[in-house]
């Protein structure tokens, strides 16, 4: 069986995986990146807390020595159902089985200036990117004597209060707490705040209440500024706008405020519902298609009477859809019927500071928060890290900021601008 899978995140590669030296199947893995990345940290480099290695891994690497694997670099452009063909920007790949599993992306609500200027926290790049502005606007508000043009340089507004959202609001109160008073003296005693910004009543509104209460305390105590029903409408001229009428005068406006799906041409109209996603059946498979599946955030099933309006966009549903597409597609070569995906909730959790988590547990139902909700967090990320490499390094990443306070991460490298422009005065300074 010939498969291309479109996608190499959490659900792509576990179902890879599960089908690695298999002779039955030839498997031709497809992603824009060459590299499998850790989504649940991404936070952690955009904050300089993580380097870019510490949670990503080559594909070619990964899948080295398992030949019944191939990676091929490219980005999905369009599928030929009627000729069992995905077109790439730079080839076509004939395939029996074609499996979806591309994720999410940043979903902006149609607002093209949020869209221009905020900044986003879906890949690796926004990371680095977000790591890079941040760095350098702090850089430049040492430059400003005006303490109202320099506080739009320091005011920190996420949007979104879900477990991103949360952790990475906490990461910049404490980094405001610490590094900033350590690395930039300039700006020791200038007025500044991290805000929060949720358009419903909670943070984390799919926690329980007691989480949702405990880390509203936590992170008012690390001095976040909190701001429920009330959503970001605009972010034009340093001004962050509000759906309550409110603005918060800021440079930096951090997006975790929602996600949707891509639409692929070849796939028709009626294949997609909620938040563009594909409608699947209780086995994964695309309706409307014969050999198209789909898993992960890009697929939204209703056969799973535990959850009748889909399941969480979150990393446990796409690891256990990808084993478990496996398994089926090890049913179609044994002529075994397949079987239904059910979903084991194991739990949520969501990091806000140092010592400071909060954890819900769905059997038995538990709720726990502080220093041991915080190295279950911890752990939970550790061993959900593709390598162990990857694990080790974040390992001791942690224990280094853990032990230090602080982590050496923090240089601006961007590509050199060879074309850069010298302004005159400084010719004609050289020039005498």
């Amino acid at each position: 069986m010939k498969i291309v899978i479109i996608g190499g995140g959490f659900a792509g590669v576990n179902l890879a995986n599960e089908l690695a030296d298999n002779k039955d199947f030839d498997i031709t893995l497809v992603d824009k990146n060459n590299y499998n990345f850790f989504p649940p940290l991404i936070y952690q480099v955009a904050t300089a807390y993580l380097e870019p290695s510490a949670i990503s891994y080559p594909f070619r690497k990964y899948f080295r020595g398992k030949e019944n694997i191939h990676f091929r670099m490219g980005e999905f452009m369009m599928v030929k159902p009627d000729e069992n063909i995905a077109v790439l920007h730079n080839g076509e790949l004939p395939y029996d089985v074609l499996v979806f599993a591309t994720g999410a992306e940043t979903n902006y609500f149609g607002m093209e200036n949020v869209k221009k200027n905020a900044i986003p926290m879906k890949t690796l790049n926004d990371a680095i990117e977000m790591r890079n502005k941040l760095l350098q606007r702090l850089e430049k508000a040492t430059l400003h004597k005006n303490s109202r043009e320099r506080r739009k340089y320091m005011n920190i507004v996420v949007a979104g209060g879900g477990p991103t959202g949360v952790e990475v609001s906490g990461m910049f109160a404490e980094m405001r707490r610490g590094v900033l008073r350590k690395e930039y003296p300039e700006l020791a005693t200038s007025a500044s705040n991290v805000y929060l910004v949720d358009g419903g009543d909670a943070l984390l509104a799919p926690m329980s209440e007691q989480s949702q209460k405990d880390t509203y305390e936590a992170l008012t105590k690390l001095g976040v500024v909190i701001k429920l029903n009330a959503r970001v409408t605009d972010f034009v001229d340093d001004t962050v706008y509000l759906s309550n009428g409110e603005t918060i005068q800021s440079k930096n406006l951090i997006w975790a405020a929602g996600v949707s799906c891509h639409i692929f041409a070849g796939l028709p109209p009626e294949s997609y519902g909620r938040g563009k996603r594909m409608i699947v059946d209780g086995t994964n498979k695309v309706i409307n298609t014969a050999n198209i599946y789909s898993i992960g955030d890009t697929c939204y099933m209703e056969a799973d009477t535990d959850f009748p309006q889909g399941h969480p966009q979150v990393a446990q549903v796409a690891i256990q859809q990808g084993r478990h597409l496996a398994k089926n597609f090890k049913n179609i070569i044994e002529g075994q019927p397949l079987v239904n995906f059910k979903y084991k909730d194991k739990g949520s959790m969501a990091i806000i500071g140092k010592n400071k988590a909060v954890v819900d547990l769905p059997k038995p139902k538990l709720h726990f928060k502080g220093f041991i909700a915080w190295l279950a967090w911890l752990f939970i990320h550790l061993i959900s890290l593709i390598t162990y490499r990857n694990r080790l390094t974040t390992f001791w990443n942690w224990m280094v900021s853990y032990f230090s306070m602080d982590q050496p991460l923090r240089m601006i490298i961007r590509p050199e601008k060879r074309n850069r422009q010298v302004p005159e005065a400084i010719k004609v300074t050289q020039l005498k």
